[in-house]
């Protein structure tokens, strides 16, 4: 299953729903075609990626269930929008997009990197993760970061914080931090400063531990 696929059964039913950094739209798509909501907003803020998503989605835009804006983040949005996904963009840049407008009433993030920067914003914002896991297309792996704006705030340990609560009960993350601490490794053999060989040291120590804790 490819990584848009995957990523859409995460979503659900809503009247209002918002693919923000669209690219083609196939998310916003899938969400229409299959009923799950009676109005979709695309947005990103590359035209050529929007124009893109909007000649997949012509019918839509023609029957009024579906509009196209070309803006930085949510500014195109409204504030009550139901379901806000973004996905396929770096996690400090997600970060930046919710300080730089809101956090929607519910949200689907699916950061390419840096997804622990856009848990401690949300956890730090009192916001309720209610799916912290990962996903595989079968090449890549991908953590899906998603909740409510308004919740129960949790209390996340240094590994949840880093992998995220439900990926540690899963064994996709298991083949995932093996891969990564293979990487690691081979790293070390690399020429590097004694300070990062030190940092890179560090994070192997605590990767092997997370993966222990999980064999134990």
């Amino acid at each position: 299953m490819d990584r848009i696929k995957k990523l859409c059964t995460y979503l659900q039913p809503c009247n209002t729903f918002a693919d923000v950094a669209c690219d083609h739209g196939y998310c916003a798509e899938y969400m229409l075609k299959n009923g799950l909501c009676e109005r979709a907003v695309i947005s990103d803020i590359s035209e050529k990626s929007l124009s893109k998503a909007e000649t997949l989605l012509s019918v839509y835009i023609k029957n009024g269930r579906c509009c196209a804006a070309c803006c930085d983040g949510l500014e195109g949005l409204d504030v009550n929008t139901d379901e806000v996904l973004i996905a396929g963009i770096g996690g400090e840049e997600i970060v930046k997009i919710l300080k730089n407008s809101f956090i929607p009433k519910s949200y689907v993030f699916q950061p390419m990197k840096n997804a622990e920067e856009v848990r401690k914003y949300l956890i730090s914002a009192n916001c309720e993760i209610t799916t912290d896991d990962i996903f595989t297309d079968g090449k890549n792996y991908y953590f899906i970061i998603k909740g409510v704006r308004c919740g129960s705030p949790q209390n996340y340990s240094e590994a949840q914080l880093k992998y995220g609560k439900d990926s540690l009960k899963n064994t996709v993350f298991y083949d995932y931090l093996k891969t990564e601490l293979s990487k690691k490794k081979s790293y070390l053999l690399r020429t590097m400063t004694d300070e990062n060989r030190s940092r890179l040291e560090t994070e192997i120590s605590f990767m092997e531990g997370v993966l222990k804790s999980e064999i134990d």
